[in-house]
C-alpha cells in the first residue's frame, strides 16, 4: 500500500488580511462538498476579524513553500475562559499528508498559552477522518452543554481532555 507523501516545508502562521480569502475558500470547499454553507458560516467566513479575532480569538494557517494556504483553523473565544476550535479545513490535495495534524498541534500549543479553562468543538458524525484526528489529540465526546448549535450539521460535541 502506498502512503501519501507528506508535505515538507509547511509553516504555521497567524492571520493576516492577505489570508482572509483563503480562510473562506478552504472552509467553503469542504462545506459545499459535505453539507451546505449556512448563513452563520457566511458571516464568520466573510468577516473573521469581527467574528473571531476581535474577541480575542486566533486564526492559524498552514502555508507551503510556494506561499499557498493549505489549511486553516481558528480558536474562537466564547468568553469565561472557554474557546471553540472551529473552521478547521485542509485543501483536498493536502489531506492525509500531515497539514491537518500540524495545524492541530499548533492550535493546541497556542491554546495552552491562553490560560483558558476549556476547549471544545462541534462537528459531524459524517466526518470520520476529522473525528479521528480530534480523538487522537485528546478530544473526547460529550453531550452538548446547551440545546442546539450554531450549525445545523453539528451532531458531535467534543471537549479537549489532554
Amino acid at each position: 500500500m502506498n502512503t501519501p507523501a507528506r508535505w515538507h516545508g509547511i509553516r504555521i502562521v497567524g492571520f493576516e488580511p492577505r489570508w482572509r480569502e483563503a480562510f473562506a475558500t478552504l472552509n467553503i470547499e469542504w462545506l459545499e462538498h459535505w453539507f451546505v454553507v449556512e448563513a452563520y458560516d457566511r458571516e464568520v467566513l466573510g468577516n473573521p476579524e469581527k467574528y473571531i479575532l476581535a474577541n480575542g480569538g486566533h486564526i492559524l494557517f498552514a502555508i507551503d513553500e510556494a506561499g499557498r494556504a493549505l489549511g486553516t483553523v481558528a480558536l474562537k473565544n466564547e468568553g469565561d475562559g472557554v474557546y471553540e476550535l472551529t473552521k478547521m479545513a485542509v485543501a483536498p490535495e493536502a489531506r492525509g499528508r500531515g497539514a491537518g495534524r500540524q495545524l492541530m498541534d499548533a492550535a493546541l500549543a497556542l491554546y495552552r498559552t491562553l490560560g483558558a479553562r476549556e476547549l471544545f468543538l462541534e462537528s459531524s458524525s459524517l466526518l470520520a477522518p476529522a473525528l479521528a484526528l480530534y480523538e487522537s489529540v485528546g478530544f473526547r465526546h460529550h453531550p452538548a452543554p446547551r440545546a442546539g448549535s450554531h450549525y445545523a450539521r453539528a451532531d458531535v460535541h467534543m471537549i479537549w481532555e489532554p
